[in-house]
C-alpha cells in the first residue's frame, strides 16, 4: 500500500485513527486540525477503532458475493483489481453483452460458468445465492433498468454514478428497491476515501475558521466519440459524468445543500463530439451560512482535478482530488507537524462498506437519496444555463439529509 505524503517529516506511526463523528476509521491525526496557530478548539476525541472495525479480512465463505453488470473499462482496469484487496466481498457473477469478453474474465477471476449472464437472461439471478449484490456499471441511462430487475430479484444493489438521467428515473430506483426491501447504495467513492474524509473533518470541525469559499474543478480531453458524449446515454454528458465530483464532493464537505445555482455552458459549434452535450460547463452554488462555491468541468481542457477551501484564517484541499491514485492534500499557513495518509484502494473501500451494510442490515452512507439529490441539482444547472437565471433549489436544514449513518 502506497503512502502518500501530505508535506514532509510526519511519520505514520506519529498519528492517530480518528473518526469525525465515527467517521469511517480515517486515518487522521489531531494535528491536522491544527495547522493555524488560533485555530478553534476540537470536539472530544472519538473513540480509536477496534481492529474489527478497522476491518479484518473475511474468511471467503464469509463475504458477500457481487455481480458486475457491465464489462467495460472502469470495470477492467478498478473494479476486478479492488475485489483482489477487499477485506468483506467477493466477485461471484458476471453480466455482458460480450460473451466472449465475460467467459475470458471468469476464467481470469475465478467465476463459474454457471454465474455468467447477459441483458437478456439477467433475471435469472434471482437463483443464485451465491450474489446478494448487483454493481450496476453501464452507461447512466441504463442505471433504472437494472437496478429495478435487479431489486425484483431480490438483490442488493451498488449502482454507479450519476445516479440515471432524470430525477423521475431516480425516484424509480429508489421506489423499487424499497419496495423489495433490498438496499441502494450509489458509488461515491470520494465520501469513502481517507484523504478526502481528513479535508471534511477539517471543514466541519473549523480547522482554519468556518469556511468561506469553495471552488473545484474536473476537466478531463475527450478525443474519441463515446457514449458520454450521447446526449441519450448519459443525460448530461460532462456535468454527470465528471462534474458530478464537484457537487457531490462539496456537499460532502460542507454537509450542507445548496440553496441557489446559477451556470453557463460553452458548446464549440464547428466540434463534432459536441453536437449533443456541452464541452464546457462553470456554475456557482450558493448555501444557507453563506458559503459560495465555483465549480468548472469540461470534456474539452488539460486533466485538471482538485478543490480549495478558504476559511477565515487559511486556505486547504486537494490537488489532485479525484483520480483513483496519487491524491495529494495541502493547506496554508502550514503548521508542523504535518501527516500523511495511507492511500487506499477507493473502489475496495465502497465495497467492503456496500458488503459491511449487507452483514449487519445497515443503511448505506450513500443511498438512493444522494444520487437523486444531486440530479436535482444538475437538473437545476441546466436550467440555469438555458434561462441565463439563478435557480433555486429545496431548502434542508438539517446537515447531511441525505446520507446514512458514519461508517465505522
Amino acid at each position: 500500500m502506497e503512502t502518500i505524503t501530505f508535506f514532509t517529516g510526519f511519520n505514520r506511526r506519529n498519528f492517530i485513527s480518528r473518526t469525525a463523528r465515527g467517521i469511517f476509521a480515517a486515518t487522521l491525526a489531531p494535528e491536522i486540525v491544527r495547522f493555524a496557530a488560533s485555530a478553534e478548539p476540537m470536539g472530544s476525541p472519538a473513540p480509536t477503532p477496534t481492529s474489527a472495525a478497522q476491518g479484518e479480512p473475511l474468511p471467503q465463505d464469509q463475504r458477500v458475493g457481487f455481480a458486475l453488470v457491465g464489462l467495460g473499462r472502469l470495470t477492467q482496469g478498478q473494479l476486478l483489481p479492488a475485489f483482489r484487496v477487499s477485506k468483506r466481498a467477493k466477485l461471484t457473477g458476471l453480466v455482458s453483452g460480450d460473451p466472449a469478453k465475460a467467459q475470458k474474465l471468469a476464467q481470469e477471476n475465478g467465476v463459474s460458468t454457471e454465474s455468467i449472464y447477459d441483458y437478456k437472461n439477467f433475471d435469472r439471478i434471482r437463483d443464485n445465492q451465491d450474489v446478494q449484490v448487483v454493481y450496476v456499471v453501464l452507461p447512466n441511462s441504463m442505471h433504472a433498468d437494472f437496478t429495478e430487475r435487479s431489486a425484483r430479484a431480490g438483490k442488493h444493489v451498488l449502482c454507479e454514478k450519476p445516479m440515471e438521467v432524470s430525477l423521475m428515473k431516480c425516484q424509480q430506483m429508489i421506489d423499487a428497491c424499497r419496495k423489495a426491501k433490498v438496499k441502494l447504495m450509489i458509488a461515491y467513492r470520494i465520501q469513502y476515501e481517507p484523504m478526502n474524509r481528513a479535508m471534511q473533518r477539517m471543514v466541519r470541525e473549523k480547522a482554519f475558521g468556518p469556511v468561506k469559499y469553495i471552488e473545484s474543478d474536473n476537466g478531463q480531453r475527450v478525443e474519441k466519440m463515446e457514449w458520454r458524449l450521447s446526449k441519450a446515454l448519459s443525460g448530461s454528458g460532462a456535468v454527470g459524468d465528471v462534474g458530478i465530483y464537484c457537487i457531490n464532493t462539496i456537499r460532502f464537505l460542507l454537509g450542507e445543500e445548496p440553496m441557489e445555482v446559477f451556470a453557463r455552458t460553452f458548446r464549440p459549434p464547428s466540434d463534432p463530439r459536441f453536437k449533443e452535450v456541452d464541452a464546457t460547463i462553470i456554475w456557482q452554488m450558493r448555501f444557507a451560512s453563506g458559503v459560495l462555491a465555483n465549480c468548472m468541468c469540461s470534456f474539452d481542457t488539460y486533466d485538471t482535478k482538485s478543490y480549495r477551501a478558504v476559511a477565515e484564517r487559511g486556505t486547504f484541499g486537494m490537488n489532485p482530488s479525484f483520480p483513483y491514485h496519487g491524491l495529494k492534500m495541502f493547506a496554508k499557513p502550514e503548521q508542523p507537524p504535518p501527516p500523511q495518509i495511507a492511500e487506499s484502494d477507493q473502489f475496495a473501500n465502497e465495497l467492503d462498506h456496500m458488503a459491511d451494510c449487507v452483514i449487519n442490515g445497515r443503511q448505506p452512507y450513500t443511498p438512493g437519496e444522494e444520487g437523486l439529490q444531486d440530479q436535482r441539482i444538475i437538473e437545476a444547472i441546466f436550467e440555469s444555463a438555458r434561462t441565463t437565471r439563478a435557480v433555486t433549489l429545496p431548502r434542508f436544514d438539517k446537515l447531511d439529509p441525505f446520507r446514512g449513518p458514519i461508517p465505522e
